[in-house]
């Protein structure tokens, strides 16, 4: 895999973390905490960050992402 092709997924993730925590924030206002579509937006981005953190250690076990010295 290249590092572009990595580097590509890895700004998919963040945007798609963004999204849900957006999404989080807007259930929240509208339905004033009656519903619990917030929670799940929310546990959603947790799962996400926390694949994205899986992922990034993967690159750098494997040596696809360099480490700065």
């Amino acid at each position: 895999m290249s590092i572009i092709l990595y580097r590509f997924i890895i700004i998919a993730f963040l945007l798609i973390i963004l999204g849900s925590l957006v999404s989080a924030l807007y259930f929240l206002v509208k339905d004033k905490g009656q519903s619990d579509r917030t929670v799940k937006a929310l546990t959603v981005r947790v799962a996400l960050s926390v694949g994205l953190f899986l992922l990034l250690m993967a690159g750098f076990y494997f040596g696809i992402l360099p480490t700065r010295h």
